[in-house]
């Protein structure tokens, strides 16, 4: 409590009490009217009435704070002074009221200091026994106290009564001032560990708010407790609705086991998000205890691996494709010439003539399958160890336009529209035109071979400026998606889709979109394959554009 709120609460008390003591001094007049003489009844009744307009003053003065600290200190001189006046008007020595000394000092003590309530035990002491004194040898008959009631007690009880009065002023100097400084030492601590509970609380909530990971923390009976934002935003359910529900609930696939109030757990869980999105969610849990050490629940962790995921995999397609590469190109070479002679050889035999035709047949055979099989390493060549891509500047809706004209031809995509959507007039980009376009080429005949009864193959490009943004530093994108109406792709097949030599034809080499993903990788792009819900799939492209948005 502060300072000037403690005066405010003393002054007010003063007040009460004033008014009390008025209208009981009022009702004993009232009732006994020898009880005090009209002269003692006059001036107990102004005296009243002069404390309580001294106080309603003292109450609009502490609103200027550069008067507290003297205020107070007229507050404490007044209690005194009117109790003072308040023992001379109801029979000094023998008035029932010398007690008001001691609230006086205690107020001082409680108020100010424990040396100011020395000061006022001091004060109290002298105005009390020069009272006393005075009363006794009749100095105060002018102001209607007699010296009677002094003679009565005798000189042993005077001075008996002076010692009491002085020494319980004393004590209660000390006692008001001790507990006055433990008070003030225990407010200052307070508000130090109030201003500090708040600093932490509001770091705390600050910290929980913003955290990049989910932050929950459940009871030993698997209630949660706290729902920080991110899980909010991952669930869909906020800090109310998540509240004391249980964490299988909402998380069933935390399993946590039944030392887990004892030790740290961790694991990973498939989520399906409310928008109809898997992702891949590790947690941690760790126990915490209250202040009386016993465990009171855990705080669980979650975070997002599902890019983490992709990129572990992509960097173990990168290691594992290098380490083929540099091997497929040593075993190619090796295959290649004895594949040249044999083919070689082939076709000298089959230029001399005088074969049967039987003959002739075997020899057509091993001339076909060498071409095929040197078709097979000059594709797997390609795949792993691909070129460079070689940049130039091309209008990608014209090269779009001509592809479709181009298959048009091809009996693959009899009964099969090709429609271009969103490809603006103005599609000029820096790209390896060549890889492109070998890139698409393989994702319209694998769209072609889905639909055997015919269909519509979409293709859609949209070109992302840099900037767009909250942070503003994304570079420019080319997005180009290829839809199909098929039957769709199996789960299985989307996890395999581009590891090399895994295929669903009959007749395919399992190269052909593996190429296409190191092509991508090539350019600094990406490329991946969906399910659409009408059914069918669509294979994403994007490509990062670092030359359109330069000057």
């Amino acid at each position: 409590m502060t300072s000037e709120r403690r005066l405010r609460l003393f002054i007010i008390a003063r007040v009460v009490v004033t008014i009390l003591f008025l209208a009981s001094t009022i009702i004993l007049k009232l009732q006994d009217p020898d009880a005090l003489s009209d002269t003692h009844f006059r001036g107990i009744v102004q005296l009243m009435v002069f404390s309580c307009i001294f106080s309603a003053i003292s109450l609009a003065a502490l609103r200027r704070l550069q008067w507290r600290k003297s205020l107070t200190r007229l507050q404490v001189v007044w209690d005194i002074l009117f109790v003072t006046m308040l023992l001379i008007l109801t029979d000094g020595i023998a008035s029932p009221y010398s007690f008001l000394y001691l609230l006086a000092i205690m107020s001082a003590g409680m108020l100010i200091s424990r040396r100011d309530a020395l000061y006022t035990a001091a004060l109290c002491i002298i105005l009390y026994g020069a009272m006393v004194d005075m009363q006794y040898y009749g100095m105060l008959k002018g102001l209607g106290l007699t010296p009677d009631a002094a003679y009565q007690k005798g000189e042993v009880v005077v001075f008996y009564t002076l010692f009491l009065h002085l020494t319980g002023f004393v004590l209660a100097a000390l006692a008001s001032g001790y507990v006055s400084e433990l008070a003030r030492v225990s407010e200052d601590a307070l508000r130090v560990t109030a201003v500090n509970y708040e600093e932490l609380n509001r770091l705390h909530t600050t910290i929980v708010e913003h955290l990049e990971s989910g932050l929950l923390t459940v009871t030993p009976r698997w209630e949660i407790r706290v729902f920080n934002p991110y899980i909010q935003r991952l669930t869909g359910l906020s800090q109310e609705a998540a509240y004391n529900c249980l964490l299988t609930a909402i998380f069933p696939h935390i399993v946590l086991e039944g030392d887990s109030l004892a030790k740290p757990q961790r694991g990973e869980f498939y989520y399906g998000t409310p928008a109809g999105l898997s992702c891949t969610i590790g947690y941690t849990s760790t126990p915490y205890s209250d202040s009386h050490g016993v465990p009171a629940g855990l705080i669980i962790t979650l975070k997002d691996l599902t890019e983490l995921k992709r990129m572990e995999s992509a960097l173990k397609r990168s290691d594992r494709l290098a380490a083929l590469g540099e091997l497929s190109a040593r075993m190619a070479h090796e295959i290649r010439n004895p594949l040249a002679a044999i083919s070689g050889s082939v076709q000298l035999l089959a230029e001399q003539g005088g074969l049967r035709d039987h003959e002739s047949r075997l020899l057509n055979i091993v001339t076909r399958e060498s071409d095929r099989l040197n078709g097979l390493i000059t594709e797997f060549l390609a795949y792993a160890r691909p070129r460079p891509p070689r940049r130039e500047r091309f209008d990608l809706r014209q090269m779009l336009f001509d592809l479709r004209e181009l298959l048009s031809l091809d009996q693959r995509f009899h009964g099969i529209s090709i429609e271009l959507a969103a490809v603006g007039e103005h599609s000029s980009i820096h790209a390896d035109r060549g890889q492109l376009q070998q890139v698409l080429l393989n994702l319209l005949h694998n769209a072609a071979d889905a639909m055997p009864d015919g269909g519509i193959i979409t293709i859609e490009t949209r070109i992302r400026p840099p900037g767009t943004e909250a942070d503003g530093n994304r570079s420019a994108e080319l997005t180009i998606m290829v839809s199909d109406q098929g039957s769709g792709i199996e789960d299985e097949a989307l996890r395999n889709l581009f590891e090399p030599f895994w295929t669903t034809k009959a007749s395919g080499t399992g190269l052909g979109l593996a190429t296409v993903y190191r092509i991508m990788e090539g350019h600094g792009g990406t490329i991946r394959a969906s399910k659409l819900e009408e059914g069918g799939t669509r294979f994403t492209i994007t490509l990062p554009l670092l030359e359109e948005f330069k000057g």
